[in-house]
């Protein structure tokens, strides 16, 4: 028998209009595909330098100010890598002396990996809790960068993002890759709020952007002057030079740049981080409601308060295989509810981005109630 003559066939009333339902990269939208057809040939295949695409990589800046309501003094800036270049970034152009990490899933030991084999830095201080729960900093002696992670993508736990206390002058650097733009966030408690625009902007990958505090910059800057080695693709002081004149330092994907204007213009215009943020708990929350009613699912995270919005993973229970739900989903069209590979759980961690039409999410749990019924052993 074929693989695919086993497989269960949901009805098509069932289904949800887009099955898409990935945690990075996320769902583009058919209005992104149309600016990218529009982008042609007046943006598409032209010069950085020039002024088309530094008024689009301006526009963007300015709408991310007014997205997160940005303080007077703080930035915005763009450099080409994504966030894991931000880690190596921040090691050289951020950190004085050592890192304090709160780690509560895959990215946050990432980024601590990344400054703790710095050689110019002094270790790293390592904050953990196991995956399904959530850690914060704490206010440490010799500490000058605090770093964690807003939403932790690799299990759909959510941190609080407040300044701690007892921390001085020390900064503040939190990833915000898979919850800027799909939550609330006050960036004035943050001096370097960093993402990439392919989960809530909707985007490609291969870019990062950063919300740079006073503070943030100053550090960039007195770094910069200190004779410290940096390689230029590592220098903030580069991105934020580059970033005032709306450049980056190499050839940014012009793509990218255009998918995500067009998608943060939607977000702007629908109302802002309040309507992303509403959207995304609707979404979310369609799918917490159900596990904990439907007798084969529970929430992974226990917790409540710190249940993502933006990535929700479910564990599956009473002899139902994810994996092998997994299998008949994909076949009727419905992918990328995998669970972060290392955490090894009979799970499915749902993307639901503000792209991500609730009414989706809804059709997503009548396929999965269809599929449950008749797989549970």
């Amino acid at each position: 028998m074929s693989a695919m003559s086993d497989v269960i066939q949901i009805p098509t009333h069932l289904l949800p209009k887009d099955g898409r339902f990935g945690s990075g990269p996320s769902k583009v939208t058919d209005a992104q595909l149309a600016a990218l057809v529009a982008a042609q040939p007046g943006l598409l295949g032209t010069s950085h330098r020039q002024a088309p695409v530094k008024n689009l990589v301006g526009d963007i800046r300015s709408m991310l100010a007014e997205f997160f309501s940005i303080p007077d003094g703080y930035e915005v800036i763009l450099g080409n890598g994504g966030s894991t270049l931000f880690w190596d970034a921040a090691a050289f152009s951020l950190i004085e002396r050592r890192a304090q990490h709160s780690a509560f899933g895959e990215f946050g030991n990432k980024f601590a990996n990344a400054t703790g084999r710095a050689p110019h830095l002094g270790g790293a201080s390592l904050r953990t809790a196991e995956p399904g729960s959530v850690i914060l900093p704490e206010a440490e002696d010799g500490i000058d960068v605090y770093a964690w992670a807003h939403n932790e993508t690799s299990t759909g736990a959510i941190a609080d993002v407040s300044r701690p206390a007892g921390i001085g002058d020390a900064l503040t650097v939190v990833d915000g890759t898979s919850a800027a733009g799909g939550t609330h966030v006050d960036v004035s408690q943050i001096d370097a709020y960093y993402f990439a625009p392919q989960k809530n902007f909707a985007s490609d990958g291969g870019l990062y952007f950063a919300i740079l505090s006073p503070a943030a910059i100053e550090r960039v800057e007195l770094i910069a002057a200190s004779g410290r080695y940096i390689p230029d693709t590592l220098s903030l002081a580069l991105a934020l030079e580059n970033s005032r004149g709306n450049q980056t330092l190499n050839t940014p994907a012009v793509a990218t740049l255009v998918m995500m204007h067009a998608h943060l213009s939607w977000l702007v215009d629908q109302g802002g981080m309040p309507f992303a943020a509403a959207r995304t708990a609707q979404s979310s929350g369609h799918l917490y409601s159900w596990a904990s009613d439907f007798p084969h699912t529970e929430a992974f995270i226990t917790n409540p308060i710190n249940r993502s919005p933006v990535v929700a993973t479910l564990d599956l229970l009473s002899g139902v295989d994810a994996a092998e739900m997994r299998r008949h989903l994909k076949a009727n069209g419905i992918v990328d509810i995998d669970p972060y590979r290392k955490l090894g759980r009979n799970q499915i961690r749902v993307g639901v981005f503000p792209a991500v039409d609730p009414d989706d999410v809804i059709a997503l749990i009548h396929s999965l109630e269809f599929l449950v019924e008749r797989l549970v052993t």
